[in-house]
C-alpha cells in the first residue's frame, strides 16, 4: 500500500472524510462510537491508521446520518440530565426541553412522594426522578411494550427502583392509586403541523394524537384529580403554542396555581397545576 493510501486511513483523514458529509462534530462522534473511541482519543492520536473493517463500519454510519437517521438512534443512546439511557425506534429521542418537566417536578415534589409518569417512553422521565429524590416510589406507564422494555434497561443500567405498567394512560393505573405528582410528556403535535415531516424516524403515536395535539392533554387532566392526593401536582409537557389551551384546561377541571414555564428557547413547554382539595 502507497504512502498516500495510508494517509487516507489515518484519524485525521476519515475525520474530514465524514465532516465533509455531515460536519465535523458528527463525524467525530460517529467515528468515536464506530471504533470505541472517546473524542479526546480522536484529537490526541489523529495521525494513528485505522483498519478496514472501522472504516467501513464508519462509513456506514455516515450513510445512515446522510439519510436522515438521527445520531442518537444510530447510537443507541441519548443524554438527558447527565446520564445516558438506550434508545432505539420505539422510543422518542430524550430532549432539552424535557429536563424543564423534570426540574418543575423536583421543585413541587415533597419528601419521599409517590410519583406517576404516564407514557414513560424511554423512562428518561421517571427514572431521573428516581435517581433525583430520595424515598421516591416512582410508577411509569406505557401502551407500547417496546417502550416499557427499553424503559426498563435503563432503569436496570442506571439502578432505579421504578415500577412499570403497560396500557393506554389511565387505564395502566388501579383505581386506588394516589400520587402526589404525576408527570406526562404526551403525544402533543397537531397532524397538520410542518415540524412532523423532520421527525420521521422517530414513533408517530408518540408524537401526535393524528386530532388536535390536545387529546391526550385532555385524556390526562380528566383523569388527574381521581388520582392525586389533595395538595398533588399534574405537570404536562406541551408545544410550545399549547401554553393557554392547556392551562385552561387545568383551571377547568379545578386545579389551582396553574402556571406555565418557558424551555430553554423561550417558549411555553410545561404547564402544571395542583390540586387544592
Amino acid at each position: 500500500m502507497s504512502a498516500s493510501a495510508d494517509a487516507l486511513d489515518t484519524i485525521r483523514a476519515q475525520i474530514a472524510f465524514g465532516a465533509a458529509q455531515i460536519g465535523r462534530f458528527e463525524a467525530m462522534l460517529l467515528l468515536g462510537h464506530a471504533i470505541g473511541r472517546t473524542r479526546e482519543f480522536l484529537i490526541a492520536h489523529d495521525d494513528e491508521t485505522l483498519d478496514e473493517e472501522s472504516i467501513l463500519r464508519y462509513h456506514m454510519l455516515i450513510t445512515l446520518r446522510s439519510a436522515g437517521t438521527p445520531i442518537p438512534y444510530i447510537t443507541g443512546r441519548q443524554e438527558f440530565f447527565g446520564r445516558y439511557f438506550e434508545v432505539n425506534d420505539a422510543v422518542l429521542i430524550p430532549r432539552p426541553d424535557t429536563e424543564v418537566l423534570v426540574e418543575q417536578a423536583l421543585l413541587v415534589a415533597p419528601a419521599k412522594p409517590r410519583i406517576l409518569d404516564l407514557g414513560t417512553g424511554s423512562g428518561c422521565i421517571a427514572i431521573t426522578l428516581a435517581l433525583e429524590i430520595p424515598g421516591a416510589e416512582v410508577t411509569a406507564t406505557d401502551a407500547s411494550a417496546a417502550a416499557l422494555a427499553t424503559a426498563e434497561r435503563n432503569a436496570r443500567a442506571l439502578g432505579a427502583s421504578v415500577r412499570f405498567r403497560e396500557g393506554f394512560w389511565w387505564d395502566a393505573v388501579p383505581q386506588k392509586d394516589m400520587f402526589e405528582v404525576v408527570v406526562s410528556n404526551p403525544p402533543y403535535i397537531r397532524p397538520d403541523d410542518e415540524h412532523l415531516a423532520n421527525l420521521g424516524n422517530e414513533p408517530l403515536g408518540a408524537l401526535t394524537d393524528g386530532i388536535d395535539g390536545l387529546q391526550c392533554l385532555r385524556d390526562i387532566v380528566a383523569g388527574a384529580m381521581a388520582h392525586l392526593k389533595k395538595g398533588g401536582w399534574l405537570l404536562l409537557e406541551h408545544g410550545y403554542d399549547q401554553g393557554e389551551d392547556v392551562r385552561n384546561l387545568l383551571l377547568s377541571a379545578g386545579f389551582a396555581a396553574v402556571h406555565t414555564k418557558k424551555d430553554y428557547g423561550g417558549n411555553d413547554r410545561v404547564t402544571f397545576g395542583r390540586r387544592a382539595e
